[in-house]
């Protein structure tokens, strides 16, 4: 390899790197069903990690799990940053000050269409145009859905990171858990065959484990 050779795939190889999006964006569902509603607390410690670590650019968007989530109406909160900070900050505020409202009158939710909120999350991210995209779901992972409900699709996941957060287990669980691991063994193959990455952090002491790749 000549001299110039080397050259030009260096400049090509800064070049790419240049070129790669850097913007991350983080869609975080939240179940509201049942007794979880009693769980949200905890999400919040969540919430908080990414508006002190996301940046100028990046996107966070925070949406409800409950009868018919493939909808706009259960976003809670969205926003993309911008990059002065004095707004940055204006706008982490404002984000805070509407999940605080959201938790403090949240109402326990029939029904859990997981599916939708995840299809919902999906579309977000993709229109946010961000080159890190992660999902991530607070929930025990039983979806219950109204009648007539279909949910019976694939996922487009290529380059998506989906977190299973804090999955509780349920009465029925400690009776047979094997239930518990069919849920997560399911989701998992669900994610996985759409081409994204699936991760569960049960331990939300462990929230440096969410970090993006």
């Amino acid at each position: 390899m000549t001299l110039v050779t080397l050259l030009v795939l260096v400049m090509l190889a800064g070049c790419m790197r240049q070129t790669q999006n850097p913007y991350r964006g983080v869609y975080l569902l939240l179940d509201t069903s049942g007794t979880y509603t009693e769980e949200l607390e905890k999400a919040q410690r969540v919430i908080n990690y990414y508006l002190g670590s996301l940046g100028a650019g990046d996107s966070f968007a925070v949406a409800r799990i409950d009868s018919g989530s493939f909808s706009e109406k259960d976003i809670i909160a969205k926003v993309t940053f911008d990059g002065r900070p004095s707004q940055m900050n204006a706008q982490k505020r404002e984000f805070a000050k509407v999940i605080n409202l959201f938790i403090g009158s949240v109402e326990s939710a029939q029904y859990t269409d997981i599916s939708g909120g995840l299809l919902q999350a999906v579309e977000f991210l993709n229109e946010t145009n961000a080159g890190q995209k992660s999902i991530l779901i607070y929930s025990d992972l039983r979806e219950e859905l109204p009648e007539g409900y279909n949910r019976n699709f694939s996922y487009e996941l290529d380059g998506f990171q989906v977190f299973a957060l804090n999955v509780t287990k349920l009465r029925e669980d400690n009776i047979d858990p094997s239930e518990y691991l069919s849920r997560l063994t399911d989701w998992q193959a669900k994610v996985e065959q759409g081409g994204g990455q699936w991760q569960v952090v049960n331990d939300l002491d462990r929230i440096d484990a969410l970090a993006f790749d």
